[in-house]
């Protein structure tokens, strides 16, 4: 049986064909294919103004993006077998990265799995579905999930903003097996126990691993400054690798006590201090109390969520930049990052830029990271770049 089709207007399939997945809207023929005869969730095929079959997409009439493609195949059936075919293409490129099972599985139009993002600790998945089109068929992917994997639980992490958009649920749940009482996972020579239901996002940033284990390789001897530390990723092996004394900064208390425990799991608490305070606080009394420095690790959360919100993170950004530098002993490395989709690699190069002029200071890019190899970045889709860092040394005025 055929699915009901979405036409798009003319020349609006000219995205699609590049390997895009997503259908705005506003690129719909609505005369032909009126969006108020679809669900939410739905599936249709996509064909262009010509009548070409672009895929089978899941739809949501009342969302900007009011589909995505699964397949360009067209009438897909989308069920376990469906999921079980994704994972495992997923699971392939992963066990090939990693030696143990740390890492995210799934990471949405990089994975063919527009809305879905899949985090593995061990033998504990967190998942967080963000469209509709998942949601519906929430029961296929738990199935494929549990035979391909066994798992020991798998948490539905729900209290997502963007599922607010599709006019999903927030609450999350265990939506099979039993949670642990302590769930740890391994990174860069680490331990870090770490809480799924009450952590933000899927309870871990895998995404950050391969600049974390270059900052450890550059601690030794050192005086680090870990702002938005959250749990410790950077902090702590950055003592294990013989940083001198530690600080980590948050405006969470439970972020703290975690990351806290944490550092008497890898045995370096002697080393470490845990802040709890607004980070732009934190810097302006550093500067007041001349507090510096030798290793600042600026990796804030997004502070441009969306795009209307550029001036007032991008100004947030520079003054973040601003004030580390002033913190930075003379010959010091700052390690700033952005995981803003909204803010690019060039915004942030000129935040650097700016911010060194400004004081008087000699900065230089020595090195430059991004998101680690299990979030994979599809060419087709620019959404899925989205974090950015430059490792710089700082140095006097020439």
């Amino acid at each position: 049986m055929s699915l009901p089709e979405i036409y798009l207007k003319k020349n609006e399939d000219k995205r699609l064909r590049k390997g895009h997945l997503w259908v705005f809207s506003n690129e719909v023929d609505t005369k032909r294919s009126p969006l108020e005869q679809f669900s939410a969730g739905d599936l249709a095929q996509v064909k262009s103004d010509d009548g070409k079959v672009l895929g089978t997409a899941y739809v949501n009439p009342q969302a900007l993006i009011c589909a995505r493609l699964l397949s360009r195949k067209p009438n897909l059936k989308c069920g376990s077998n469906f999921f079980k075919e994704r994972l495992t293409t997923a699971l392939i490129l992963r066990e090939k990265l990693f030696t143990k099972p740390y890492y995210r599985l799934v990471f949405g139009e990089s994975d063919g799995l527009p809305g879905l993002v899949i985090d593995r600790f061990g033998s504990v998945f967190s998942v967080q579905i963000t469209t509709a089109g998942i949601e519906q068929r929430k029961d296929s992917l738990l199935t494929a999930l549990i035979e391909l994997f066994e798992p020991t639980a798998i948490i539905l992490k729900n209290d997502n903003s963007q599922r607010q958009l599709e006019g999903l649920s927030l609450e999350s749940e265990i939506a099979y097996g039993q949670l642990p009482d302590s769930i740890i996972i391994e990174e860069n020579g680490a331990q870090f126990r770490i809480d799924i239901l009450n952590g933000q996002k899927t309870g871990w940033f895998y995404d950050h691993r391969s600049s974390r284990a270059s900052v450890a390789g550059i601690a030794k001897d050192q005086r680090v400054l870990d702002l938005f530390s959250y749990t410790g990723a950077w902090g702590i092996p950055a003592a294990m690798a013989g940083a001198t004394e530690v600080t980590c900064v948050d405006a969470s208390e439970g972020a703290l006590t975690l990351a806290q425990e944490n550092a008497e799991l890898n045995q370096v608490a002697d080393k470490m201090h845990f802040v709890r305070s607004d980070v732009f606080e934190f810097l302006k009394q550093a500067r007041l109390d001349n507090q510096l420095y030798d290793i600042i690790v600026l990796d804030p959360p997004a502070l441009i969520k969306r795009k209307k919100d550029f001036k007032q993170g991008y100004e947030a950004y520079r003054r973040l930049n601003h004030l580390a530098l002033q913190v930075l002993s003379k010959n010091g490395i700052l390690v700033s990052a952005s995981c803003s989709f909204h803010l690019s690699r060039e915004n942030l190069h000129e935040i650097l830029r700016s911010s060194g002029k400004h004081i008087d200071r000699h900065l230089v890019f020595f090195a430059s990271g991004g998101q680690g190899p299990d979030h994979p970045i599809d060419p087709a889709s620019p959404e899925t770049e989205y974090l950015k860092t430059f490792f710089c040394s700082v140095s006097s005025s020439l």
